[in-house]
């Protein structure tokens, strides 16, 4: 039943001509000159002919409904254009150029911004996840209307999925709700994120979808007669008390948001109260206040319920009087008072600020109130690994706020979990540079101390102070994430490449050659061997060696090749290892090559415990054989280079049964039951738990660390991802034993 009922809801919106969507612009448009829509509505019909959907469907349907959906938020032509035009340039015969020429440049940079997002080829999903939101955000800094329309495509394809297979339908609505809905969000389009949320949750978990749908189904009489009678009781209330001019709606909370609410509180449907909601809109702020106080009178509040995101708007400039009360019957209710304009914003967000005299683009004041676009902008910079820029992203999308005060009164609002390094960099990169110590109220703290709404923060700085990557460990917004990657990843690159100048020159001085003199010549040879080893110049080329990324032997090779430097005692060593494991009878670890040569005597370092498919690094330890650490090991760094050794992986010849031991973190919600799936994923893929620690934190999550037995990074990588799409799952990491 509620399955049929969500597939006429997609019917009746969407349209099933051009006739239909002109309607829809002449709406909020009436003067619009509808002849650009109609062209392109005609360019993509032509371009589209003989396409066909998996439902059966004419392919111009979905231009078609995605065109409509922005024509819902009251976009601009050019948008609703590029809703029509988007899939052109990728799936048909029409190039870019051909846009450009019918369309004009505006349209056609539009419409190149959305292909470029989804024309990239990647190596695996995860990263094809991590990538498609890197350049989402990319273009929509440099137009916010790309990834409008991009997120108006996801929404149609979601309002479609039903014709997908079921491990698609899983995969797609996961991604859905981990970005998008989250972006919708943020970027204040609350319409387009409950539909997201709830489209994603019935293909995501239909077990838990459908019975809770049948659970509210259930009740929809009562709920109904109940929503009806008390909005009749708060309008006559509203009547005797003022004469201002209001409306009142009630409705029932979405599904998913009921679910969120049942999981996070480990509650049954029938234990879940506050599952009714009336929005009252009226003229003014003033207005707004004085309902409040009306209702308050009516009903009495829920201490701790109450947030003005008036007096503090939201992030993405969400603005309203939220209240929960005690309602007839003892039912809790939450009442959100807002103006008509705000409530224009609430749904349609930043699309509502969009100015048609300015040529579809939006105010400045309105993009000032955006602002956290241009941090997400600037990280993708600072992260070229997309699992991390993912997990970033995350993060940042997901709303959890508070709002702390500056000593001059001024309101800030950061994510729930800040520290005053994260208030430091959000008021000014310096500021956050130069972050000494902190104090809270007055009171001199940590500058990891969690801040709470309402607090009051003071950053004492000093011009000797910088940043730590200590710091990473803490913070939570993206802006002092990025600043702090930055400023670690400069004074890395001046460490690196202070080493690797050293490096350098003990290694050409083994062949009576100086590095400097090889290095400074201005050759085309020299320019041609710099370039052999992917590096710019010199400097770079300095700084690989520094990482370790090229080794010094190579460089010298390319200067004097065919010889090789005589090392007597590190043959004599390696020799010496050697018998000794045979004389010990000892049997070696043969999943590693030392130089090319099998069953060498190794062990693995414990600080970061290498597994198969890591990149790895090996160093001769006197006494104790030939160490192995990860490439990217801090230890492996602090080790004498000249002691490093080439070692690979002996794939072909690792044992049936060989397995490493590592440690994988999980961060969840403190929910009964959860970790019995989690042992299942390990079990499922045929990994074997030896330790197994849990604890909980005060603010009702779980900490799970377990010592695990895997053949590789394959198969690390496998249960990460099976352990993430576990419902309560906050992040799964691995991690070192040190």
């Amino acid at each position: 039943m509620a399955d049929r009922a969500l597939d006429e809801s997609v019917s009746e919106k969407s349209p099933k001509s051009l006739e239909e969507l002109c309607e829809k612009i002449r709406s909020y448009f009436p003067t619009a000159d509808l002849a650009i829509i109609e062209k392109a509505y005609a360019v993509s019909e032509k371009a589209h002919e003989g396409q066909i959907r998996r439902s059966g469907e004419p392919y111009i349907s979905h231009p078609l409904g995605v065109a409509a959906i922005l024509a819902d938020l009251h976009l601009d032509l050019a948008t609703v254009a590029t809703g029509l035009l988007h899939d052109t340039v990728e799936d048909t015969h029409l190039t870019l150029a051909d846009i450009e020429r019918e369309f004009g440049k505006a349209i056609a940079e539009l419409v190149d911004g959305v292909t470029k997002i989804s024309k990239i080829k990647f190596r695996n999903t995860h990263e094809k996840q991590g990538e498609n939101i890197r350049k989402m955000i990319v273009a929509m800094g440099k137009d916010v209307r790309v990834v409008l329309v991009k997120i108006a495509d996801r929404l149609h394809n979601m309002r479609t999925l039903n014709h997908m297979a079921p491990d698609k339908q899983a995969r797609i609505a996961q991604e859905t709700l981990d970005i998008y809905a989250p972006l919708a969000s943020r970027l204040g389009m609350n319409s387009v994120k409950i539909e997201l949320e709830d489209l994603s949750f019935r293909y995501s978990r239909p077990d838990a979808y459908y019975s809770l749908a049948q659970k509210v189904a259930k009740k929809k009489k009562d709920r109904e007669k109940y929503l009806e009678d008390t909005q009749k009781l708060l309008e006559r209330e509203l009547n005797v008390r003022t004469k201002i001019r209001y409306e009142v709606f009630g409705r029932p909370k979405h599904l998913y948001s009921i679910y969120k609410k049942m999981t996070n509180r480990g509650l049954e449907y029938d234990q879940v109260n506050d599952v009714l909601a009336f929005r009252v809109l009226v003229g003014s702020v003033s207005e707004c206040y004085e309902v409040l106080g009306h209702v308050h009178a009516l009903w009495k509040p829920i201490p701790g319920r109450f947030k003005d995101f008036i007096a503090m708007p939201k992030v993405n400039n969400y603005q309203s009087l939220h209240t929960t009360v005690i309602g007839p019957g003892g039912e809790r209710i939450e009442i959100q008072i807002r103006t008509r304009e705000m409530h224009l914003i609430a749904e349609r967000g930043i699309a509502a600020h969009w100015k048609y005299k300015e040529g579809g683009r939006v105010a400045a004041d309105s993009e000032q109130k955006f602002e956290w676009l241009r941090d997400l902008v600037s990280l993708h910079q600072q992260l070229r690994n997309p699992d991390e820029f993912l997990e970033t992203i995350k993060s940042d999308l997901f709303e959890s706020e508070i709002y702390v005060f500056t000593p001059k009164g001024e309101v800030r609002e950061l994510p729930d979990g800040a520290t005053p390094i994260d208030f430091a960099f959000a008021v000014h990169t310096d500021v956050g540079t130069h972050c000494a110590a902190s104090r809270v109220n007055g009171k001199l703290v940590p500058l990891k101390t969690r801040l709470r709404s309402g607090d009051t923060i003071e950053i004492i700085t000093s011009t000797h102070q910088q940043p730590s990557k200590d710091w990473l460990k803490f913070v939570v917004t993206t802006r002092a994430k990025s600043k702090i990657r930055a400023f670690v990843k400069n004074e890395e690159r001046k460490r690196a490449l202070e080493l690797g100048r050293e490096l350098l020159e003990k290694e050409f001085r083994k062949f009576g050659m100086s590095a400097s003199k090889a290095l400074s010549e201005k050759t085309t040879n020299l320019t041609e061997i710099v370039q052999s080893f992917g590096a710019n110049d010199v400097e770079d080329l300095h700084v690989l060696v520094g990482y370790g990324k090229v080794t010094g032997k190579d460089v010298v090779g390319k200067f004097a090749p065919g010889q090789k430097p005589v090392d007597e005692e590190k043959k004599t060593f390696i020799q010496k290892v050697f018998q000794s494991a045979i004389n010990k009878g000892r049997k070696s670890q043969s999943i590693i090559k030392v130089d090319g040569m099998d069953d060498m005597l190794v062990r693995f370092g414990r600080c970061c415990n290498p597994i198969p498919g890591d990149p790895i690094a090996g160093f001769i330890t006197r006494g104790r054989g030939i160490t192995i650490h990860r490439a990217d090991c801090e230890k492996a760094f602090e080790v004498d280079q000249d002691r490093r050794i080439d070692v690979e992986w002996s794939v072909d010849s690792i044992p049936e049964g060989v397995e490493r031991v590592v440690r994988v973190r999980v961060i969840s919600q403190d929910i009964p039951g959860l970790l019995k799936h989690m042992s299942e994923a390990f079990a499922t893929r045929g990994i074997n738990i030896h330790n197994a620690q849990i604890r909980t934190t005060k603010d009702k999550k779980a900490i799970c660390v377990f010592d695990v037995s895997v053949k590789d990074t394959s198969q690390l990588s496998q249960v990460i991802q099976d352990l993430q799409k576990i419902n309560g799952i906050i992040g799964v990491a691995r991690v070192s034993h040190a």
